[in-house]
């Protein structure tokens, strides 16, 4: 999965060390509930960390508006008053959830979210997850966006996004990274609202094992059905 071109250069980098920090949030694995803190924008900025601030702005809550997205036009049904956009040229900002142990066994996962942009402009916004070891190192990643003016037909407005996956076995914690691009015009109209990560419980979805073992059982069955035909 690919980040944002200003912030490939520093992939190896964003790792390492992350899970360490006294910033991070702890809490143990719990599913069915949005693990990413205020993916709203009801909050501010609340619960989310400027990376490099020398050379990156955090991106920025503001109103649904006239000057960014209407809230008669394409957005979640449940906004709120608030959504997120980028300001500058690159705006990003993390969070990191210390999972207190390492996974024993693949997660299934959902990441999703409402990202978007304005009119024809091909500003960008992009939500990425890193999943970690417990010293810090990437096992896999995944992402959603950048949502362009195509996947958009010039619409301003904000688009459902989701991808689903697994959680590696060995999981210690997650960075989750909000991204924005300004390619043209004077804001930066990368947009992002109701971001989310979920874990499933392991009982809502099936192993690989576990179907390959359900196939199984069900073959003999199948023959016999063959048979009185």
């Amino acid at each position: 999965m690919k980040l944002h071109s200003f912030l490939a250069p520093l992939r190896t980098l964003l790792a390492v060390g992350l899970l360490a920090c006294a910033s991070a949030g702890h809490a143990a694995v719990t599913y069915g509930n949005n693990l990413v803190v205020n993916g709203d924008a009801e909050s501010g900025t609340a619960g989310w960390l400027a990376y490099d601030p020398q050379n990156y702005n955090l991106f920025q809550s503001v109103d649904y508006g006239s000057n960014w997205v209407l809230p008669t036009q394409p957005g979640p049904s449940d906004r709120g008053s608030k959504m997120f956009t980028g300001l500058g040229a690159y705006a990003v900002g993390y969070q990191m959830l210390d999972l207190g142990t390492e996974t024993a066994a693949p997660i299934a996962f959902t990441l999703s979210g409402w990202l978007g942009g304005w009119a024809a402009q091909g500003d960008n916004a992009l939500l990425f997850v890193q999943f970690l070891d417990g010293d810090g190192n990437e096992l896999n990643s995944a992402g959603i966006g950048p949502v362009g003016p195509a996947d958009r037909n010039n619409v301003t407005g904000l688009f459902y996004q989701e991808t689903t996956g697994w959680l590696p076995t060995g999981t210690a914690g997650l960075a989750f990274w909000l991204s924005m691009e300004r390619l043209g015009g004077g804001d930066n109209d990368g947009y992002a609202d109701n971001l989310a990560f979920v874990l499933a419980a392991p009982n809502e979805v099936p192993e690989p094992a576990g179907l390959a073992i359900l196939a199984l059982a069900l073959l003999p069955v199948s023959m016999r059905l063959r048979r009185r035909r």
